[in-house]
């Protein structure tokens, strides 16, 4: 399975990034295969609106059929949903905590927005 994780960095030991449309990389994670690529999200990183939804159809492109990240706004979650792509949140840890505990089917999947749109 491939899942995306929200960045602060490009390496596992990086953070997760707590905000998705903002989040300064997509780390991306084949679960099979342990490959990993970074991708940087410069493009709505500073965006006026919409950064949610561009990421989510950033991270459908990059073939994900998961995202992990610290939180989910409302037109990012529809747009994820939109695309079939699951959606998990975690806490303050690195990336590669977040991809162990996915594994592990220690994150449960949630089913809405965690916040308001433009929460940080």
């Amino acid at each position: 399975m491939k899942i995306v994780i929200t960045a602060r960095g490009e390496l596992l030991e990086s953070p997760v990034d707590p905000r998705f449309g903002r989040a300064q990389y997509f780390i991306l994670v084949d679960t099979e295969t342990n490959e990993v690529t970074a991708h940087d999200n410069v493009q709505n990183l500073n965006a006026a609106q919409g950064a949610g939804i561009q990421a989510a159809e950033t991270v459908a492109r990059l073939g994900a059929e998961a995202v992990i990240s610290g939180n989910a706004g409302p037109k990012a979650f529809r747009t994820l949903s939109a695309a079939e792509i699951k959606v998990y949140l975690c806490g303050a840890m690195t990336v590669a905590d977040a991809v162990h505990k996915f594994k592990a089917g220690e994150l449960q999947e949630v089913s809405m927005a965690n916040v308001e749109g433009h929460w940080a």
